[in-house]
């Protein structure tokens, strides 16, 4: 699909960043305009990460000027920040495919683009996966520029400190830009920075500091002196007026802060930076949302939004109300049940809207702590928090949790502190893809000790497990997926569910169908489907993972086969646990099939299309239930 000429007649012709060095600085300015309209058309109709891909056009523009990629590297920390970036570098045509089934990914990947140094999705990485690059280089006696693009939030990552120590530590070529969408400056300090940044790395200025660094050397006895006392006052001075101190006390060579929708200011920085070694980090003031009010004024709502009008901004209109989903279920139980347990802590990382903790921020403050992007401190500072007593609700990503493994084995589960940790977005997660699907938390949770494990089938059993969750005595895990709730009615009482208890949903005779959170409702679906062929299912909802209910051994002899069913891989999931159960009772006599993700990782697209490919719905549970029933 060919980029309208009429709408979009410079972007129209840029295939490559070669075309867009063919621009003068006007066509540029207006370059930007043409990408944040076609952004702004591309992300209305299939949803993605809006406002943070507005606010880096001329920023992505300014970089791809100045450098030469692919030979140049630059990556994008998180990702969501590389639209530009895709429609500059041979994707234009393709952009309208953006994080739909079988078009362009929302987040770098290497087997993409040959323009996509880094597979990046995760926040931080973007430094020391930079400093590894540019290492690299230098031992093959490369030349080329490595340049890693983090957002401001990113930097509130511990691996990004670590990036910055290494890489100050080495000395080694990299370009560190920090896209600053919520520092804020003063006007003049920003404009006089600016020019004083620029003028210092300029060509002139660098080779004469060269030279009269050479000169106090060569001066026996005292050059070494005065060259450290003139460093000294050199740092004061370019400090007092920047915000650079930390930067530099990392080593870095402070550029900025300089003004990030600015083309003229920021070409100009990025040419004289090609002059000069060593770490280098250059401080780009940006409007998250830039150029689309609605995302200007709301940057946090369409930071990542799905389809929506653009005239408006307001999400597309559905036929009829939907059911809330589990993140505002979870949102509001915990809302409840903080008004009545004051020692209910809620902790998030960077994602207080996106968990649903927005609502008890603001009516418990001092029972709220969002950590930053900094995963592994939530749950160290919960295991804290936890041993006075309170009861801390770490409510994380599946994905992202998946960033302090280390710390619930060590500071959580072996000391056996009673941390709650509430996991969103499990399972397949939909357009974000590879990098957000929530596929292996079941597994890598359940063989730790301590460790309760268990998914609610809909948004009425979660708020039971948060309120179990909360009278346990020890670490607790409770996964549930992205999305609208089943829209069942909700209890008005909650009632605290029997550890390890699986729930029989329906009497059967030639199956088992042992099904775990999302993947219950298509069982009884699917058992509904067998009915109608004369045939028997019996279905469990399993509930708990670890500890897992003997009682699945008696279901599954009652009918000799059994088909599990998960959204998480095979490996080390339900299917592995109820196969260990069975091989611990000496239960030989039950064929066992076991359903849920396959050991690759999962391409992007609707959720409801790869469940059916990978017969995770109705049909392929049917399917599958059948071959069981086959065997004889």
């Amino acid at each position: 699909m060919t980029t309208d000429p009429k709408k979009y007649p410079l972007l129209n012709t840029i295939n490559s960043p070669a075309d867009l060095k063919k621009l003068s600085l006007d066509e540029m300015v207006r370059l930007a305009a043409e990408v944040r309209g076609k952004i702004i058309e591309t992300v209305a109709s299939t949803g993605g990460h809006l406002a943070p891909n507005l606010g880096v056009v001329e920023l992505t523009i300014a970089l791809h000027y100045v450098f030469n990629a692919p030979k140049d590297k630059i990556l994008w920390d998180v990702g969501h920040q590389s639209y530009t970036h895709k429609l500059l570098t041979g994707r234009r045509d393709r952009f309208h495919t953006l994080r739909t089934y079988g078009g362009i990914s929302g987040f770098p990947k290497r087997s993409e683009s040959p323009y996509d140094t880094f597979d990046t999705g995760h926040s931080s990485t973007s430094i020391s996966a930079g400093l590894g690059i540019s290492t690299g280089k230098g031992l093959k006696g490369e030349k080329d520029h490595v340049i890693a693009v983090i957002g401001d939030g990113s930097t509130t990552g511990g691996i990004a400190f670590e990036g910055l120590n290494q890489a100050g530590h080495t000395g080694k070529n990299l370009i560190v830009v920090l896209n600053d969408n919520a520092m804020s400056i003063g006007p003049n300090v920003g404009a006089f920075s600016s020019f004083l940044s620029r003028k210092m790395t300029g060509r002139r200025f660098v080779y004469f500091r060269k030279e009269f660094e050479n000169f106090l050397k060569s001066i026996p006895g005292v050059g070494e002196n005065i060259l450290n006392l003139v460093r000294k006052s050199e740092d004061t001075f370019i400090t007092f007026f920047t915000p650079g101190m930390l930067f530099e006390a990392f080593r870095f060579k402070y550029v900025g802060p300089i003004p990030g929708h600015r083309l003229d200011l920021l070409i100009e920085t990025f040419s004289n930076l090609k002059n000069m070694e060593g770490p280098i980090l250059v401080h780009a003031l940006t409007v998250k949302g830039k150029g689309y009010e609605p995302a200007e004024s709301d940057p946090a709502h369409f930071h990542g939004v799905g389809s929506f009008e653009i005239s408006t901004g307001s999400p597309r209109k559905v036929p009829s109300a939907p059911p809330p989903n589990f993140t505002e279920i979870f949102g509001q139980t915990m809302v409840d049940l903080g008004r009545k347990d004051r020692k209910l802590f809620a902790i998030t990382a960077a994602m207080p809207e996106g968990t649903g903790l927005n609502r008890f921020s603001d009516l418990f403050p001092d029972r709220f702590v969002d950590v930053g992007i900094a995963e592994q401190h939530a749950v160290t500072f919960a295991a804290g928090l936890a041993t006075e007593g309170f009861k801390p609700v770490v409510a994380i990503y599946s994905t992202f949790l998946q960033r302090a493994f280390d710390q619930i084995i060590h500071d959580v589960c072996l000391p056996n502190l009673p941390v709650i940790f509430c996991i969103d977005r499990a399972g397949l997660v939909g357009e974000d893809g590879q990098t957000h699907h929530g596929q292996f938390d079941l597994t890598y949770l359940r063989s730790l000790p301590n460790m309760t494990v268990m998914a609610p089938k809909d948004e009425n059993e979660l708020r039971h497990m948060l309120f179990t969750a909360l009278n346990h005595t020890g670490p607790v895990a409770i996964r549930y997926p992205r999305g609208r709730g089943l829209g069942v009615p909700l209890d008005p009482e909650y009632r605290t569910l029997p550890l390890g208890e699986s729930e029989v949903l329906k009497e059967g005779k030639d199956v088992t169908l042992i099904a775990l959170g999302s993947m219950v409702h298509p069982c009884l679906q699917a058992a509904g489907e067998l009915e109608t062929e004369g045939l028997s299912a019996f279905v469990v909802n399993s509930r708990f993972v670890k500890p897992l209910d003997r009682k699945l051994a008696d279901y599954s002899r009652k009918t000799g086969k059994v088909l599990v069913v998960e959204e998480n891989i095979r490996q080390g999931g339900l299917g592995s646990a109820v196969i260990e159960l069975f091989s611990d009772l000496g239960l030989n006599e039950v064929a066992v099939k076991r359903l849920g993700l396959p050991d690759r990782f999962i391409e992007h697209g609707p959720v409801d299309v790869l469940r059916e490919n990978l017969g995770l719905d109705k049909a392929g549970i049917v399917k599958a239930a059948r071959a069981l029933l086959a065997l004889g």
